[in-house]
């Protein structure tokens, strides 16, 4: 199928690894040509390489999230490297796992600045740019902490309903200018940060990484962990066609494992 992607323009936020990744190299796939940034410059330069390799175009920027000036000038130098974006996806995340008694304010602050504050930055500084288009998709990736109660990962859950909440909110103030705006929640992904959320829960609890596996994967109705290509494929969709009359939208990508009746 045609997803109408071909010379595109993708920025993906932490997208040197993992489902961001995932994420880049499927936009390529497809024709697009994919700006990402990182904090570490070894995985950006293989992804940026990786991505070329498809025949299309890649940047890579050596970013930290947290910190507004660098959200600023990534912005400012992915559109002069590309001159022009047709597609946000946001993606950097970081983690803190523990209970709540071992969660400090500085752990909750930085959180909130990773993944909600920067989502809403970089959101503000790319739809400028969509507005003069008329034309645009932004899709936000949140865990299913947005949704589910998780006690070693509070701070996952209060950002991760955050960013569920803004993009409804920014979704109705976007639409003005054709721009979409929907949220992928991804259930248990099998990447390296969540490898190593199971190995501190397996110390929480006093036993080991595999039966952690095991006992979230029994979790899931569909029986095995969720793959960052899954949640890749989610996001194309709402970079398609298929998608030009969805907005507002959160969808889960969690094999069924999430219980809640969503809307």
């Amino acid at each position: 199928m045609d997803f109408q992607l071909k010379d595109k323009v993708a920025f993906v936020t932490g997208g040197s690894r993992g489902i961001g990744r995932a994420v880049s190299l499927l936009l390529a796939d497809h024709g697009a040509h994919v700006v990402i940034c990182g904090r570490t410059r070894e995985s950006l330069d293989q992804t940026v390489a990786d991505i070329r390799n498809k025949n299309v175009n890649a940047w890579g920027f050596q970013t930290d999230v947290s910190q507004l000036e660098e959200i600023e000038r990534f912005v400012g130098d992915a559109v002069d490297a590309a001159g022009r974006v047709d597609i946000l996806v946001n993606n950097a995340v970081t983690s803190s796992t523990a209970p709540f008694d071992e969660l400090t304010d500085d752990e909750f602050r930085y959180h909130i600045d990773v993944k909600l504050m920067a989502y809403i930055r970089v959101a503000r500084l790319v739809l400028n740019h969509m507005e003069v288009q008329k034309n645009g998709c932004i899709v936000n990736i949140a865990g299913m902490t947005a949704r589910i109660v998780a006690p070693l990962r509070m701070t996952n859950g209060v950002v991760n309903a955050g960013v569920s909440n803004f993009t409804k909110q920014f979704a109705g103030y976007a639409s003005q200018h054709n721009v979409t705006v929907n949220c992928v929640h991804p259930g248990y992904t099998a990447t390296e940060r969540v490898m190593q959320m199971f190995e501190r829960e397996a110390k929480e609890v006093g036993t080991n990484i595999t039966a952690v596996v095991d006992q979230r994967t029994g979790d899931i109705p569909l029986g095995k962990l969720i793959q960052p290509e899954d949640i890749a494929s989610a996001v194309l969709f709402f970079c398609s066609p298929l998608a030009t009359m969805i907005t507002g939208q959160c969808r889960a990508v969690d094999g069924g494992s999430g219980q809640s009746v969503g809307y």
